[in-house]
């Protein structure tokens, strides 16, 4: 792979990564009644977006060690 394309999966690898682990961390919604707290997440996505993230960074430095 040449070299432009290397580093632009390793951009979107990180952003990628990053923006899942932010989704992961941030509560989807929540509910207040008085004292009561509750909390709702659904970290699917999250997952999917961080494996995503993961694999690109992988294929980037894989591609840097072919050439």
């Amino acid at each position: 792979m040449k070299k432009p394309i290397k580093n632009i999966l390793l951009i979107i690898g990180i952003i990628l990564s990053s923006y899942g682990f932010y989704m992961l961390v941030a509560p989807e919604a929540s509910v207040d009644f008085g004292s009561i707290d509750f909390k709702a997440q659904d970290n699917t996505n999250a997952f999917i977006t961080i494996g995503i993230g993961i694999a690109t960074l992988i294929t980037s430095f894989i591609a840097e060690k072919k050439v």
